[in-house]
């Protein structure tokens, strides 16, 4: 397909500017605390044996907003059958503006298998841009490595 010149300046600029948003155009909403489900998987199953193939996780907290701090009240990491196998927080924790944090279950603890997960509680004295939760995986044998990423899902919200 052939354009002609004097559309070319018009089609640049529609591929140039095709999916990109302004901050007003966005519709960013502020939250003053959440309850996050992130899924984690301290095992998966390979091959057709249904191997079970270990991975360290780990969950990483990063508060977004640039001005305000948030407050971590609960990092509970629970295994395949929902019972609880670790909390990670015994009081608060407060994340200051765009700081990170990162809990960690060994590739050697294998408790919480292919269903494992987290709840992530966090609360701020007003309403701010919500945190970036998710779970890294990573795993080595042999010669085989495997890593992925998993988003944490908001469950309740204010």
């Amino acid at each position: 397909m052939k354009l002609n010149k004097w559309l070319m300046p018009f089609a640049a600029a529609a591929v140039l500017t095709a999916g990109t948003a302004t901050v007003s155009e966005s519709k960013i909403k502020a939250v003053a605390w959440q309850t996050v489900y992130v899924p984690v998987y301290s095992s998966i199953y390979h091959g057709d044996r249904e191997r079970e193939f270990n991975l360290a996780v780990t969950l990483s907290v990063r508060n977004t907003d640039t001005r305000n701090s948030i407050t971590l009240e609960r990092v509970d990491y629970y295994d395949t059958a929902g019972k609880i196998l670790k909390r990670y927080l015994e009081g608060k924790q407060i994340l200051k503006p765009m700081e990170s944090v990162q809990y960690l279950v060994r590739e050697s603890d294998i408790k919480g298998g292919p269903g494992a997960n987290f709840i992530v509680a966090w609360r701020s004295s007003r309403p701010v841009s919500a945190p970036v939760i998710e779970s890294i995986m990573i795993g080595t044998g042999g010669q085989q490595g495997i890593s992925f990423t998993s988003r944490g899902v908001v469950t309740r919200e204010e």
